[in-house]
């Protein structure tokens, strides 16, 4: 027997945003009061744009966890279409804008936005959609696999473009697992690891930088001050912190050792101010959410329910596990933030969105 009993949002997963969220703002506060002085004459610059995107992302989030998830299938595919034509637009130029030879952002205001990380959010909502309508088709390589592959071809295409590797890769693992809880046949996965893996090398080998990055990672020691630089100065970060840290706002390599060390390297200066059992704790607090997405995904009502959970919970957990894997050497180093805890705007932003579909969920879980 099936039965509602649980009316109200889960409120152990918004702690846990909440606190990932409290944290980050502490940590950008002492990674990023160097590099702001510097560049600002505002030793709190960073922080004080994330605290705005942090309150933005709040609303957001709760406005979301209000909206009856189901509202989202009518506009799912005509979202996709308008996101696409956003990473189209980040081309064109006076709207687009060129950031160290990357065509990513477009001009918000005062502010950048980053339609590849809205596309996460919308394509894992775009792709529930798609899977609950076609759930019978799911295992066939003609109705199934080949339109499915046509779509992330596309949107893989425009986002290398750019280029943007980190955000292909947690794009494409999302639409995977999704592919694959949706009853994808071991054929289709197989043929589907075969294709991705010809295109990844095909993309490590296109590109100077991306063939350096690659060399970087398989011999750390090949250039200290060269093309590993930068992840050599994340493992000291790391490995200067011991146990219990060098202490809050005692970090050496925020001193503008480290690049990125605010954004997508605040990993590496949480291990080396917090120490190594008080950053395994936020990994605990990591695998906590993703238990809690993937329980609210197993007691969803429905498959759009099901699916939209269990992508969402997917993304936020491959795009954390990208970012420590490169912090650590164990993956070769990308630009991807760490989700609640790296400053940014965009990132921030979407990943509240999409707890806030996650919360709304949790209210129609059902005891089976």
């Amino acid at each position: 027997m099936i039965k509602i009993y649980r009316p109200k949002v889960d409120f152990w997963l918004g702690l846990i945003v909440f606190g990932l969220c409290l944290l980050g703002l502490l940590m950008i506060t002492s990674a990023s009061s160097v590099v702001a002085y510097e560049r600002f004459g505002n030793p709190y610059y960073y922080v004080v744009r994330q605290i705005i995107y942090l309150v933005i992302g709040f609303i957001l989030m709760v406005i979301l966890a209000n909206v009856d998830y189901r509202f989202w299938r009518k506009p799912a595919f005509f979202f996709l279409v308008f996101n696409i034509l956003l990473l189209i637009l980040v081309f064109v130029p006076y709207v687009g804008t060129n950031i160290g030879g990357a065509h990513r952002w477009l001009h918000i205001g005062p502010s950048l936005f980053q339609p590849s990380e809205l596309l996460k959010l919308i394509l894992v909502i775009y792709l529930a959609f798609w899977f609950e309508k076609r759930q019978e088709n799911v295992r066939s390589i003609t109705r199934g696999f080949i339109p499915l592959l046509f779509l992330l071809t596309v949107i893989i295409a425009l986002i290398m473009l750019q280029p943007d590797m980190g955000t292909t890769v947690v794009i494409f693992a999302t639409a995977a697992l999704m592919f694959f809880i949706a009853g994808a046949s071991w054929l289709e996965i197989s043929i589907g690891a075969i294709l991705s893996g010809i295109v990844f090398w095909i993309f490590i080998f296109s590109s100077s930088y991306r063939w350096q990055r690659f060399l970087t990672y398989i011999n750390l020691g090949r250039e200290v001050t060269g093309a590993a630089y930068h992840i050599n100065q994340a493992l000291l970060a790391i490995g200067s912190g011991g146990w219990w840290g060098l202490g809050f706002g005692q970090s050496r390599q925020k001193y503008l050792y480290l690049p990125q060390a605010h954004s997508d390297s605040i990993f590496a200066i949480i291990g080396e101010e917090l120490g190594f059992l008080r950053t395994g704790a936020i990994l605990v607090l990591y695998l906590f959410l993703g238990l809690r997405g993937f329980r609210i995904a197993q007691r969803a009502p429905d498959n759009f329910g099901k699916f939209l959970a269990f992508g969402i919970t997917s993304w936020l957990l491959i795009q954390t596990f990208i970012n420590l894997a490169a912090m650590l050497g164990l993956l070769p180093l990308t630009g991807v933030p760490l989700p609640f805890l790296s400053a940014g705007g965009s990132s921030l932003i979407v990943s509240l969105a999409g707890v806030g579909i996650l919360l709304n969920i949790s209210r129609y879980s059902e005891a089976r």
